[in-house]
């Protein structure tokens, strides 16, 4: 049986856009629920367009109500594909790791509350990083402090600005977001993982013991 996601968002979905390009058709994830907590998200729109049910939470701090939906559409696997509110400690709690997210910077770095779009890009200039990129890490009740399931990283480029870094980590994170969805799919659950130069994923299984 298929794993059930439920992809969160609060833009334009570009990140669904590509996990929806990645999904095989019959295969071992399906989309099965968008939910944002905006209600003018375009991704809102992009998941329509694929027949796929949407959701905006008016309070999304109401983990009754997220539960509820939820539990409606028989969900397995919580996606946060640039959703910018704190998801509610009851949803994390019965979702425990089973929940994952993406973030534009390589984690511990540039992570915690606040850190998000622009402002992530512009932190990794201000510090002067000669590297940057994406990570899936698995969901916690603080921001950007889950298990570290995988990474991809980009160059920092001489006379880069914010938006041209945002743009170059995008590209790894359509990348690396189907792959970490690919994994989870296969194994039942979020795993770790590497990104081939192809784009999919190696699940990392750890060396037993000497």
């Amino acid at each position: 049986m298929a794993v059930r996601i439920a992809v969160c968002l609060s833009g334009r979905g570009s990140n669904l856009s590509a996990l929806l390009d990645a999904l095989p058709a019959g295969g071992d994830v399906v989309v099965s629920l968008v939910i944002s907590n905006r209600e003018n998200a375009a991704g809102l729109e992009l998941a329509a367009g694929h027949g796929i049910p949407t959701r905006v939470l008016a309070e999304p701090g109401d983990a009754s109500a997220w539960l509820a939906v939820l539990r409606r559409h028989e969900v397995d696997l919580i996606v946060l594909a640039g959703f910018l509110a704190l998801v509610p400690a009851g949803v994390v709690e019965a979702y425990r790791d089973r929940m994952i997210n993406i973030h534009p910077a390589l984690l511990p770095r540039h992570g915690g509350r606040g850190m998000y779009g622009r402002r992530v890009h512009a932190a990794v200039l201000a510090a002067g990083d000669t590297e940057t990129g994406a990570t899936v890490h698995l969901v916690t009740e603080e921001y950007d402090r889950g298990q570290i399931l995988g990474q991809a990283a980009v160059p920092v480029l001489e006379g880069d600005t914010p938006e041209s870094l945002a743009a170059r980590v995008l590209g790894v994170e359509h990348r690396l977001l189907p792959a970490a969805v690919l994994a989870a799919g296969a194994a039942g659950h979020p795993v770790p993982f590497s990104l081939t130069p192809q784009g999919s994923a190696v699940r990392n299984v750890p060396c037993p013991a000497p």
